[in-house]
């Protein structure tokens, strides 16, 4: 009887962790079928990737299925996984990232019909891992979920055969992944070693453990986290950690680089999200509050630190780039930094902020390579001095990249003005709150407020200076003497990037909705007991009750 009642418990279990799991494994279907397929050569004359985006579209309405139904909150398979608001927003966010690369190849003609089975099982195989690394509850799945999106990454820069630039991007590409990966799991041995678990809840309790005893972290446990943080870090191309970031951009198709900007720092953001707040205690149903604000007195520091250099090496080095793709690579770095700076407050408010900026991020980054990939279609370059004068030649891109450019650099009311903004107000109310409780975590938040208002200055040197080339100097044509000819955009371009557009346009005015479904996100973590002033309020109410 009793073994008859544990294997119904534990079928029931599987069946409520797959249904959970379904729009992962939508896509891991989708992966089989584009291998199956891949078998017949005849298919070599058919592009796959209408099959490739219809799997990912009904994956994508499962996610936002899961997010409707407000399912509860659950450990899936043994506690290796969990589902909750944060992971399925984070699924709604991968796969629309996924659906809108593909439609963007498909438009741009990368890959070619032979190449699309290869090309999009790997497209799908790094979103799969980077929705594991999202909501992932057990350090041995982070590690898996990174190394699964790594993998195809890796393929993926290189994926431009014939190239030497993009053998070489993919090359540097592994050998830093590969070194990080390394560190990582050595750090994740030092922690797992340290406290005999490597479960993140549990983990959460003995980092109380190890506070309380000695109000201190020892040697092996900042260490450990340190090499942990190596491996998050290089998937955000967080300084010191971003030397591979421009080199494989430049390399990587225009496609490609897109979505690793977007996806791949979505992925680490929720990851490094969640591995703070569930140390911190702010995922138990009863929590310490002199343990959650030691810990944040304690790491937040050293988050904001790299954050704030993180921010400014990316907005000073973009300055002087040529290559567009290389420019837009250093701005990913930069924006990496600012949204670092939110999960710097260790508060749900902060993580929320962050949600709101990836959405924004989304529309207004994979707008700007959608539009260096159409352009390099049309011109054959991805220099900016091929863009001269492009005003009077495609003015349509010159407007639509004028509008993601001025995005990214905060100018309102476009989206990436209101994302900025949610992120300097928590950095000023967190100060506001930290002053008499944690000075040193207070003046960091100040600190950090003052570097992104100064990075968001420094920034508009380079965002401007493409515009100035693109509107102002005079097309190499007419310096040569020779007739400025216009430069056709076919329409589903035109029309992909005016989508973009009018989402960074609406989003920015009428950012209320999207707000709400970010605080969503992070409801998890807002219900935590004894932790008094930090119970929650949303951040654009302006209270942190």
């Amino acid at each position: 009887m009793f073994m008859q009642n544990w294997l119904a418990d534990l079928q029931s279990s599987l069946q409520q962790d797959i249904f959970a799991f379904l729009p992962e494994l939508v896509l891991c279907g989708g992966i089989v079928l584009l291998l199956f397929l891949r078998l017949f050569t005849a298919l070599n004359r058919f592009h796959l990737g209408a099959i490739a985006l219809i799997v990912t579209l009904v994956g994508l309405g499962l996610a936002v299925e899961q997010w409707l139904s407000a399912q509860a909150i659950r450990d899936m398979f043994a506690g290796m996984l969990v589902y909750d608001k944060l992971t399925v927003f984070l699924r709604i966010f991968l796969m629309a990232v996924t659906a809108l690369v593909i439609w963007l190849s498909l438009l741009t003609g990368i890959p070619d019909r032979e190449d699309s089975a290869d090309f999009y099982c790997l497209l799908l195989g790094a979103t799969v891992g980077m929705s594991l690394m999202a909501s992932a509850n057990h350090l041995l799945m982070v590690f898996i979920g990174v190394e699964m999106a790594s993998l195809p990454s890796y393929a993926l820069a290189g994926f431009l055969k014939g190239r030497r630039q993009s053998s070489e991007a993919s090359l540097k590409y592994v050998v830093y992944g590969g070194g990080a990966s390394g560190i990582m799991l050595y750090g994740i041995s030092l922690i797992a070693g340290k406290f005999g678990t490597a479960y993140l809840p549990d983990l959460a309790t003995g980092y109380a453990a190890v506070l309380h005893s000695s109000q201190s972290f020892e040697p092996i446990l900042l260490l450990g986290t340190l090499f942990i943080m190596v491996g998050v870090g290089f998937k955000l191309a967080a300084v010191p950690f971003h030397f591979w970031c421009p080199d494989v951009f430049e390399g990587a198709a225009a496609e490609v680089a897109g979505f690793l900007s977007v996806a791949s720092k979505g992925a680490a953001l929720a990851l490094l999200a969640r591995f703070t707040l569930v140390l911190s205690g702010l995922s138990a149903p009863a929590s310490d509050y002199n343990t959650w604000l030691h810990m944040a007195a304690s790491l937040g520091p050293a988050l904001a630190f790299f954050a704030a250099i993180t921010a400014t090496f990316g907005n000073l080095a973009a300055y002087l780039q040529t290559n567009l793709k290389r420019l837009l690579a250093y701005s990913t770095i930069a924006q990496a930094g600012y949204m670092m700076m939110g999960l710097a407050t260790f508060m749900p408010e902060g993580t929320s902020a962050v949600l709101f900026y990836l959405i924004a991020y989304l529309f207004m980054n994979l707008g700007a390579f959608a539009v260096v990939a159409f352009l390099r279609n049309q011109t054959g370059s991805e220099d900016l001095s091929s863009f001269r004068g492009l005003i009077q030649r495609s003015p349509v891109m010159v407007i639509m990249l004028a509008v993601f450019l001025l995005s990214l650099l905060g100018m309102p009311p476009l989206v990436g003005f209101a994302a900025k903004f949610q992120i300097f107000r928590v950095l000023y109310q967190a100060g506001v709150f930290y002053g008499d409780k944690a000075p040193n975590m207070s003046y960091t938040m100040y600190a950090l407020l003052v570097v992104g208002g100064l990075n968001t200055v420094i920034s508009v040197m380079y965002y401007i200076k493409v515009l100035r080339v693109m509107i102002l100097d005079r097309p190499l044509e007419d310096v040569e003497g020779r007739g400025v000819t216009p430069l056709p955009v076919p329409m589903g371009a035109s029309m992909y990037a005016t989508l973009l557009a009018a989402a960074v346009f609406f989003l920015g005015i009428a950012w209320e909705p999207l707000a709400t479904q970010s605080d969503q996100g992070v409801e998890r973590f807002r219900k935590v007991q004894n932790l008094g002033s930090v119970q929650t309020a949303p951040v654009r109410t302006g209270r942190l009750h």
